[in-house]
């Protein structure tokens, strides 16, 4: 099969989805697929007579991923670019696309998680992994996320969404829940999040989350551990905790080695980790999701445990949480790339 794998693009999970891109091709060339991986940002700056030999010589358009303790300089890509064009695409991107069978997604945050290239794709009529263009937009919308799971049962966090427009004074006021977690709404792998926990702090942080997004959202802070559950074809994973070495789950607690520690399967009392399991479920159907993704939990002290939110285009390096749940279901890495393949081209 010839599969063409995008990664890259300008979000501030850029380094991370080149990584997980490059683990991607890796595999499926190792059961035997013909793959090109392209920055879909960058794209192929030089002339392309014959697109087929790209896929013979399992090309790679994208330069080995070294993920920094903070988010790439998404402006200084940008300059880089010796293609000046505004578009988001880069040059020979769709049409690698279109000669190939399937293009996987190794695409996180931004365009890729928002449901625009999924969108722009299928007006290509370009097969692509993962879930359609409405579930990744309403999943990559934190606020919107929210409401959906509000209004489906789902157990979440109370919380407020404020937004940019109405910005002024007096307009934060209205939130005196301390301690509480700022996030931007639709940025990922933990950009722009910070726990405060006092009113002076509250106000810098939404001022600060404000840089990456017009709207933010403010939650209940709950202590507690930290669980996410992968799901496959509309069916639960392992579940799997996540526990820091020291701090949360930030940016740089997520990708320096050796900085977190993961358990799967999670040492969980059975029936919780099945009740875990079954919403995580509902919370994927109910976001209207397709595929593959992940969902994330966190538990407190007296068992109740809290949906945070939905990844349609989770990490996928091998040791990534989605691979190692796969994992501990005796689906090995490989496997696993083949079948979000083979699930997506039947949806």
């Amino acid at each position: 099969m010839k599969i063409a794998v995008l990664a890259g693009g300008l979000s501030s999970e850029r380094d991370v989805s080149i990584l997980s891109g490059s683990k991607i091709a890796e595999a499926l060339r190792s059961k035997g697929h013909k793959v090109v991986l392209i920055d879909i940002f960058m794209g192929c700056e030089e002339e392309v007579c014959d697109i087929d030999s790209l896929f013979e010589n399992n090309y790679d358009f994208t330069d080995n991923a070294v993920i920094g303790r903070e988010a790439p300089d998404i402006e200084a890509v940008r300059k880089s670019r010796k293609n000046r064009s505004s578009d988001f695409f880069g040059d020979h991107v769709l049409d690698i696309c279109k000669a190939a069978d399937v293009t996987f997604l190794g695409l996180h945050g931004g365009e890729g998680e928002d449901g625009s290239v999924q969108a722009a794709l299928q007006l290509h009529g370009i097969k692509y992994t993962g879930s359609d263009h409405l579930g990744a937009a309403i999943a990559m919308h934190k606020g919107v996320t929210k409401g959906v799971f509000l209004n489906s049962n789902v157990p979440t966090p109370g919380s407020r969404l404020y937004k940019r427009e109405f910005m002024g004074e007096g307009y934060l006021d209205s939130w005196n829940i301390f301690p509480c977690v700022v996030k931007p709404c639709s940025a990922g792998s933990s950009v722009g999040v910070q726990i405060v926990a006092d009113r002076e702090s509250f106000v810098a942080a939404v001022g600060a989350a404000f840089r990456y997004d017009d709207d933010v959202l403010v939650e209940e802070y709950v202590k507690g551990r930290e669980f996410s559950v992968g799901i496959l074809g509309g069916k639960a994973l392992p579940v799997i905790e996540i526990i820091p070495k020291s701090g949360w789950y930030d940016y740089e607690n997520k990708y320096q080695e050796g900085a977190t520690e993961e358990v799967c399967p999670a040492e969980l009392d059975p029936k919780i980790a099945e009740k875990m399991q079954r919403e995580a479920e509902h919370a994927f159907e109910m976001l209207r999701l397709k595929v593959y993704g992940r969902v994330d939990f966190l538990l407190d002290q007296d068992n109740r445990f809290y949906c945070l939110e939905a990844n349609t285009l989770p990490g996928m390096t091998p040791m990534s949480l989605l691979p190692q749940e796969a994992a501990a279901a005796g689906i090995p890495y490989p496997e696993l790339c083949e079948k979000i393949i083979e699930l997506s081209l039947k949806k």
